[in-house]
């Protein structure tokens, strides 16, 4: 099984099969919604290329969901609405707030979760200064499902890391966590984001 607390720059089917049943508490994943995003102008300067490759052009396998299902015992899975996923009262509802109203752009994007709970909103700003990847969320974000969703102590999965803000608010709160991204572009300019907030963390606390 892969390491802990760490990466993998690998396809997250291959890296879940060494995966026990049930070993991560909670998933927080945002796979491909199959709409090409990849090729949309997302207005940022700072991704790491423009994307010709296929990345999202469709959506995962019902086997992906099984084996997500299988190590993981609940699950954030962003873009629920695009895939067939079981009905749930559980969701949330992400509104980008005003400066995304009324422009080509998604206004909110919808995450289903695995929990009995009520469904939820949350108002926060996509826009972002250290963008890499055209369908990065803010580390807020990722913060705020964390403290809604997961426990201390628990471990925390994301099978398509693409930027690195899931990880870093894992690393920000102290929870231990695996990820798996298969582009390796997107795995080095994540990798150095994720450098640059610890060493930037680290700088604060000395």
């Amino acid at each position: 099984m892969g390491e802990l607390n760490k990466v993998h720059l690998m396809d997250c089917m291959e890296g879940m099969a060494d995966i026990p049943d049930k070993y991560f508490e909670l998933a927080i994943v945002d796979p491909p919604y199959g709409i090409g995003v990849n090729k949309m102008n997302m207005g940022s300067r700072k991704t790491v290329r423009p994307d010709s490759r296929n990345w999202d052009d469709a959506v995962p396998s019902d086997e992906y969901f099984t084996e997500l299902r299988r190590v993981s015992v609940n699950q954030v899975i962003w873009g629920g609405n695009y895939f067939k996923l079981p009905p749930n009262r559980c969701f949330f509802v992400w509104d980008k707030g005003e400066t995304m109203y009324g422009r080509g752009f998604a206004e909110c994007e919808q995450a289903w979760v695995s929990f009995d709970k009520s469904a939820r909103i949350i108002k926060m700003s996509p826009n972002q200064h250290d963008r890499i990847h055209p369908t990065q969320k803010p580390v807020d974000l990722y913060k705020w499902i964390l403290i809604s969703y997961a426990k201390p102590g628990d471990k925390i999965l994301d099978t398509h890391v693409g930027s690195g803000s899931s990880i870093i608010a894992c690393i920000d709160m102290g929870f231990d966590y695996m990820g798996f991204e298969i582009d390796a572009d997107y795995y080095e300019a994540m990798q150095d984001r994720i450098y640059q907030f610890t060493r930037q963390t680290t700088l604060e606390g000395i």
